[in-house]
């Protein structure tokens, strides 16, 4: 765990987070941990997951691009990760898409192996992509609530033989500044 928030401050840092002037918004959610979907195998991981996070300004240079950080921890012990990525609002009325793309590092085993069959069923690699999706509602002008599924893997660019991947589902709220 010592990892996890060693590379959060490593990452808050690269991104400057101590500069407030280039706020966003903040957000925080709860996730279920090792959702069964079509993009992942099960690899023993559950529980839940606290993630929290902080988007940039949108930079509208790149489409209204948000930068942003983002940190999740899960309560069992089992895998946890913190990165860095770029996501979209596209907004429709009071309801919006958000998709976004990220990397992060992971302080899941390096190697692990299903106790039955003995295939390996570690995520290959320590540093992971990260997709997501939401949906989400504004409930005033600075707060707003999402939906949305967060997938982490290396998509078979990092270890072209081990990517089992792990799915999270959950809710959050963004407070804007």
């Amino acid at each position: 765990m010592r990892r996890f928030f060693a590379t959060l401050s490593i990452v808050a840092a690269a991104f400057g987070l101590s500069s407030p002037a280039q706020a966003q918004e903040i957000f925080t959610g709860l996730y279920v941990h090792g959702v069964d979907t079509p993009l992942s195998l099960d690899i023993g991981e559950d529980g839940m997951d606290v993630q929290a996070g902080y988007r940039f300004a949108p930079i509208d240079a790149v489409g209204g691009m948000e930068p942003y950080i983002i940190a999740s921890a899960n309560m069992e012990g089992d895998t946890s990760f913190a990165g860095a990525g770029v996501s979209w609002k596209l907004e429709m009325d009071d309801f919006y898409l958000r998709p976004g793309i990220g990397l992060v590092v992971h302080d899941g085993p390096t190697e692990r192996r299903d106790p039955d069959t003995q295939i390996r069923n570690d995520l290959g690699s320590r540093v992971l992509f990260q997709p997501e999706i939401a949906l989400g509602f504004n409930v005033s002008e600075r707060v707003s609530i999402e939906a949305s599924w967060i997938h982490i893997s290396n998509a078979n660019v990092f270890d072209r033989g081990q990517n089992p991947g792990i799915d999270m589902m959950g809710l959050r709220i963004n407070l804007r500044m």
